[in-house]
């Protein structure tokens, strides 16, 4: 599924930072052009998708409360849409748009309850059914994390991951194609690394599993499934295996069988 830019996308999982706070210097035309050309031709489900726009509103973008914890100063911005029900569709698909941003050398962060959804729905053609999950600002950075990023990342305790065998319990005897999946599956980020998703390996497949039904922040759970799965398969590309997801009906997420 995954195309020929996975490589830079499964070095950029480790660079990737949330990021919230951008300089007004330009992003040079080639740089958007490219990843406006990821946003376009990476589409492995069809209906989920990310949007480039060019010019990003600074109205876009809530704070926790008032003005904290917004992003500021972003000049463009990265848009998450699929219609109901593809909440992981649009996670992978989105990470891949953001972690292209990060192989350009770009900012980013993944918005999903503090932006303006009917700013939002506004920055794109949305055909009927769709809607927008989530946003991400896109542009340069502060050179280092302001005292207010360093803060939110503390809130979302950020720093802090599970251990592999919480999130992918058993995998010591996993095959090392699935064992690196794992890995970089646990490195992917989640609204306040809440990090929903277990992972099970079973007849030489592995099955991702959202840890509970109920949804929290108003960020659906299968949206961060979505993100991680797309970690997952850089892992296992990693380690030379291929493969496809199938999307499963909840609790599962997704279904991952060498190719």
């Amino acid at each position: 599924m995954l195309e020929p830019g996975w490589q830079s996308w499964a070095e950029a999982v480790f660079r990737r930072r949330s990021r919230r706070r951008f300089v007004p210097n330009p992003v040079a035309p080639e740089a958007l052009a490219r990843l406006e050309s990821v946003c376009r031709g990476f589409r492995p489900f069809g209906r989920a998708r990310a949007v480039l726009v060019r010019e990003a509103p600074p109205e876009l973008f809530r704070g926790i409360v008032g003005a904290y914890g917004r992003v500021k100063g972003a000049p463009h911005c990265l848009v998450m849409i699929g219609p109901k029900g593809a909440a992981a569709e649009v996670g992978y698909v989105g990470e891949a748009a953001v972690l292209e941003t990060t192989a350009l050398g770009l900012g980013s962060c993944w918005v999903g309850g503090l932006f303006d959804p009917d700013r939002a729905r506004a920055l794109t053609d949305l055909t009927p059914g769709e809607r927008v999950l989530a946003v991400s600002p896109v542009g340069w950075t502060t050179e280092s994390e302001t005292w207010t990023e360093r803060t939110m990342a503390a809130v979302a305790q950020s720093h802090r991951r599970r251990p592999l065998n919480v999130i992918a319990s058993g995998c010591g005897a996993w095959p090392a194609w699935a064992r690196r999946g794992a890995e970089l599956a646990r490195l992917a980020p989640s609204a306040m690394n809440r990090q929903p998703w277990r992972f099970a390996f079973e007849d030489g497949a592995v099955t991702l599993i959202q840890d509970s039904p109920r949804d929290t922040y108003r960020i659906p759970k299968r949206l961060d499934c979505g993100i991680a799965m797309l970690h997952f398969e850089l892992g296992a590309r990693q380690a030379g295996a291929t493969g496809r997801w199938q999307i499963l009906p909840p609790p599962r997420v997704g279904f991952f069988r060498q190719a």
